[in-house]
């Protein structure tokens, strides 16, 4: 099959990409290295296995900048929004899914188009021609990472990023737990375990001296990501840390008690048949045998069984802001575009959203003209811009879309409830009037 377009990497964002353009009318040529070598983190070869949570985080179109980018990917024809809908599980307001049936969902649509060419093969070097993006995400591959390095002439940045364990439901003791959301928001969709003070500090105190892995010397300088923090580490920030984050108590009635309990533990349903519940904000970089022991002391799982420990790598993404043009092109290589975490967006929306952009500026070339960007009122345009230049290039770090990338609302005052409405059919109205644009792309 001979291609218009060559796609660097299978996970979300490549897929994504290779799906809006293939239904444009673009022909593909999707390389994936998994199915010939692994990553640290992948367990499958699926296209877009999703290797952390199981979340896309908030799906409120009205109220949240998530469920906006949401909104704005549907309306575009997104494979992973369509994906996630077919395959979520209950979550109170949020978007989970069930991630075998979503990741082979998005495999199944990209291995069935007549326009993609799915081909398992590793890549170490930048094509020379022909527009190409690369998708390779955080784990990009050292023989390209290094090609990227070598053309950029500048060190990709890197992080830590860490993955949280994954419980089996038979296996926790629902006499202590309960079923609940907070503010009994969207329904029972949580598994909640309760602390008391004594309780609570005896098991920040065991995360603090629990046996950490052992990172290599060329690692130990890397910073870790504050959207995805291991739980030790925000331990280590303080006694109360943990009370005001993921282990919050608020908003969740004990109903044994008919209170708030001192701290609390979330678990969120996994897959589809709810055998599978993921510890939520549990991100880790404890060795295995102390995650098992000291997991085990939190109530209601003191007989846990895991069907996966939670982990930690290295991720890596470039400087997008001094890199990259307003299309996503390296400046260098103008017929390379970049798209996913690579580029600094932090998240599984996100990544998919530069994907799809990255697609369509790609598709408007190969009918030789250019597609403006999205404005910056909307989620996907505020998402492109911090990462082609509204972020400082200097201290530029991974970033997931919020109301405060886009521009400020201006006007009498409102109540902060107001704004996030006002922001989001701000950003509604901005989408339609770009969209003639966007959908003037295909032939």
């Amino acid at each position: 099959m001979t291609y218009q377009v060559h796609i660097i990497g299978g996970g979300l964002a490549g897929s994504e990409a290779a799906w809006q353009l293939a239904n444009m009318g673009v022909s593909v040529r999707l390389s994936e290295m998994r199915g010939l070598d692994m990553t640290p983190a992948h367990d499958t070869d699926f296209l877009a296995e999703l290797v952390c949570s199981n979340s896309f985080r908030s799906d409120d179109a009205e109220n949240n900048a998530v469920g906006l980018l949401h909104q704005e990917m549907r309306t575009l024809g997104s494979l992973i929004m369509a994906c996630a809908d077919e395959h979520r599980v209950p979550a109170g307001s949020a978007l989970a899914v069930d991630r075998e049936g979503f990741a082979g969902a998005v495999t199944g649509r990209i291995t069935g188009h007549p326009n993609i060419d799915v081909v398992r093969e590793r890549i170490d070097e930048l094509p020379a021609a022909g527009q190409t993006i690369i998708a390779t995400g955080p784990l990009t591959a050292p023989g390209l990472a290094q090609a990227i390095a070598r053309v950029t002439g500048s060190d990709a940045l890197a992080f830590f990023d860490a993955i949280a364990p994954i419980i089996h439901r038979d296996s926790i003791d629902m006499d202590v737990c309960w079923m609940a959301a907070r503010w009994d928001k969207g329904g029972k969709d949580y598994i909640n375990c309760p602390m008391n003070k004594e309780q609570y500090e005896a098991f920040v105190a065991a995360l603090n001296e629990g046996e950490k892995t052992e990172f290599k010397e060329w690692e130990k300088d890397t910073p870790y990501f504050e959207g995805c923090m291991p739980i030790e580490v925000m331990a280590s920030r303080g006694v109360e840390t943990l009370r005001y984050g993921p282990m919050k108590g608020v908003g969740l009635d004990d109903p044994r008690t008919g209170r708030w309990p001192h701290a609390c533990v979330q678990l969120r349903q996994d897959n589809a048949l709810g055998t599978l519940w993921n510890m939520v904000g549990f991100q880790t970089k404890l060795k295995h045998g102390e995650q098992v022991r000291i997991f085990r002391t939190i109530p209601g799982l003191e007989n846990a069984e895991f069907a996966r420990l939670g982990g930690i790598h290295r991720n890596s993404f470039i400087r997008s802001p001094e890199l990259l043009d307003g299309q996503l092109r390296l400046k260098a290589l103008p017929h390379v575009r970049f798209a996913g975490q690579i580029t600094g967006c932090e998240g599984y929306v996100e990544s998919a959203a530069i994907g799809l952009l990255a697609a369509r500026f790609a598709a408007a070339e190969t009918k030789e003209r250019e597609l403006p960007a999205p404005p910056p009122e909307t989620a996907l345009g505020a998402l492109l811009g911090h990462i082609t230049g509204g972020a400082n290039a200097e201290t530029y770090q991974p970033m997931n879309i919020n109301f405060g990338l886009m521009p400020p609302i201006t006007g009498p005052k409102t109540k902060k409830a107001d704004r996030k409405r006002i922001y989001t059919d701000r950003a509604r109205d901005a989408l339609k009037g770009w969209l003639p644009e966007a959908e003037a792309v295909p032939a």
